[in-house]
């Protein structure tokens, strides 16, 4: 079964599609990382300001690098430590579609612990964009239940795991780490 939907989720997004997909955290919206046109078609449907960036997720912290100029030592300890999901946004974003990356040229990363993600990280060979399952505006979706049907309706491709799992989930710890390992938690 996870492979299978590995398997159909990874060509909806190498042919620029998006979908909607189970997390470590609540249920996100996804496309290539790489791909500004699948990126846009993300904004549109969330009726989101592109100036309001979103995250990517990669399956280790080993791949850092090729997504940000720097990364600090701590980031690797706040990923390994973390007791929740979370977020580091860091300045020097390169290798990715340039519409994901926010004005003062920073990008959020989440490395993933969730097994679908990693696979579907892992055979895309790309990072994996996340943004909550919601219009902008609206509160997201604390598991399947809550997606609206505009989301459902607007996506290329609905996983099919974890849609009966009415475990309620919450977004991750979101915290802005500088190069030299000053950091401000944006979320909690």
């Amino acid at each position: 079964m996870l492979n299978n939907e590995v398997t159909k989720a990874l060509k909806v997004l190498q042919d620029g599609g998006i979908i909607l997909y189970p997390t470590d955290t609540i249920w996100g919206i996804g496309c290539d990382a790489t791909n500004a046109e699948a990126v846009k078609k993300i904004y549109a449907l969330k009726q989101r300001d592109e100036a309001k960036s979103m995250i990517i997720l990669l399956d280790n912290d080993a791949k850092l690098l090729s997504y940000v100029n720097e990364v600090p030592d701590i980031a690797y300890d706040l990923i390994e430590y973390a007791e929740k999901p979370m977020t580091l946004i860091m300045p020097g974003a390169k290798n990715i579609a340039t519409n994901l990356i926010a004005p003062d040229g920073s990008v959020g990363i989440r490395v993933t612990k969730h097994q679908f993600c990693q696979q579907l990280i892992q055979r895309l060979r790309k990072p994996l964009v996340s943004t909550s399952a919601n219009i902008s505006g609206q509160p997201s979706p604390k598991n399947f239940n809550g997606v609206s049907a505009e989301i459902l309706d607007g996506v290329d491709y609905v996983v099919d795991l974890e849609q009966y799992d009415l475990t309620e989930k919450a977004p991750s710890t979101i915290m802005r780490l500088e190069p030299d390992g000053r950091f401000q938690f944006i979320r909690k």
